[in-house]
């Protein structure tokens, strides 16, 4: 079986056209429900607005695959449209193309070599309290039991793997104030920033390649906060940084590095506060079923720069990596759009996977 059923490309505008903004996913999750419990050799349990279909055959294996359902607002593009093999609209690429994928796989491969569990979650696109693959493993985490979990994130039909770690905090500084006729009674917190900024500006980022794979750390300025009025030397001011680390490191030692890096102009009153943090996932292409995946369709790999939630599930214990139609540098655009070929072939990899093991 190397040919969709269905055409893949209106199979995924079909979905484009039912909307599914961030905590709206209502109507898109009730469609694939009804999708997927016509389908007989499939066990299907939906947690709130969230879908796991499982095939239950015994296999020694069993790969998880998982596309959230969630777009952002749109922007004009709510309406899908095609022309030739492009599909224009909300969510398209990001990620309504890797949900086609997956779907046309659960209700075309009735008896894979490896078990098969399809997750559809909501709340990917908003904060990490409402993600539905976080809901999922706190409530019901046998029904993400898995060997090996791969990630439909648009990734163009190439192999992204793990992910980089992401944190924000804010490091705010003190002065005192004062007239500003008379600022040297005072000390001005917002020229403090100059020199913390300068610090941050000059980071060489690291590189570190960890399974073949190159990452590429940053460490920026993202929101600057100061100021009382414009008769008041500022006594505060805040900057919120944002720190994208690779997989090896650990959140604590990525939040030590940056205190280490802007400890010569800290003081014993300044805060500096970790308002946001996710852990890295390292690349885990060692397993087997992403070696036969990779190996098999001759697929191109590198390093997931962004962060992705194939950190959850490193976070336990299920090695992961980002494998999906679409471009991720359109995603969330007015213009997003996603090509029939990179869909036809992730559906061709995984149909190879699925039906011959590894």
């Amino acid at each position: 079986m190397t040919t969709p059923a269905a055409d893949l490309l209106q199979l995924t505008s079909d979905l484009v056209a039912i909307p599914s903004e961030s905590h709206r996913e209502e109507p898109l999750v009730d469609w694939l429900e009804a999708e997927l419990r016509a389908v007989p050799w499939l066990t299907v349990e939906r947690v709130g607005l969230n879908l796991v279909a499982r095939t239950d055959l015994g296999r020694d294996t069993r790969v998880l695959l998982a596309g959230h359902t969630d777009t952002v607002p749109a922007n004009d593009n709510a309406t899908p449209r095609i022309e030739g093999d492009t599909l224009w609209g909300l969510g398209a690429t990001d990620m309504k193309a890797g949900l086609a994928v997956m779907l046309e796989l659960a209700r075309t491969v009735a008896e894979p070599a490896l078990d098969v569990t399809y997750v559809f979650y909501a709340g990917e696109e908003v904060a990490a309290i409402h993600n539905g693959l976080n809901h999922l493993f706190r409530d019901r985490p046998d029904l993400l039991q898995a060997d090996v979990a791969l990630l439909g994130e648009p990734t163009d039909a190439l192999i992204e793997a793990g992910c980089q770690g992401t944190m924000r905090m804010v490091v705010t500084l003190k002065g005192v104030r004062a007239h500003p006729a008379r600022p040297w009674m005072g000390r001005n917190a917002i020229h403090r920033l100059g020199r913390l900024l300068s610090i941050v500006e000059a980071v060489e980022p690291r590189q570190p390649v960890i399974d073949g794979c190159t990452f590429r750390e940053s460490l920026l300025a993202v929101a600057v906060e100061g100021g009382v009025s414009g008769n008041v030397v500022p006594d505060r001011a805040a900057v919120t940084l944002n720190h994208r680390f690779a997989p090896d490191r650990s959140e604590a030692e990525a939040e030590q590095f940056v205190r280490d890096l802007l400890a010569p102009v800290l003081e014993d009153d300044d805060d500096f506060e970790v308002t946001d943090s996710a852990p890295a996932a390292t690349p885990s292409l060692e397993h087997p079923v992403l070696q036969a995946l990779v190996a098999r369709n001759g697929l191109e790999v590198r390093a997931k720069l962004g962060w992705t939630d194939v950190a959850r599930f490193a976070a336990n214990g299920i090695p992961a990596t980002n494998f999906g139609p679409g471009d991720a540098t359109i995603a969330h655009t007015a213009g997003e759009l996603v090509h029939r070929a990179p869909i036809e072939q992730c559906h061709r990899a995984l149909v190879d996977l699925l039906v011959n093991g590894v």
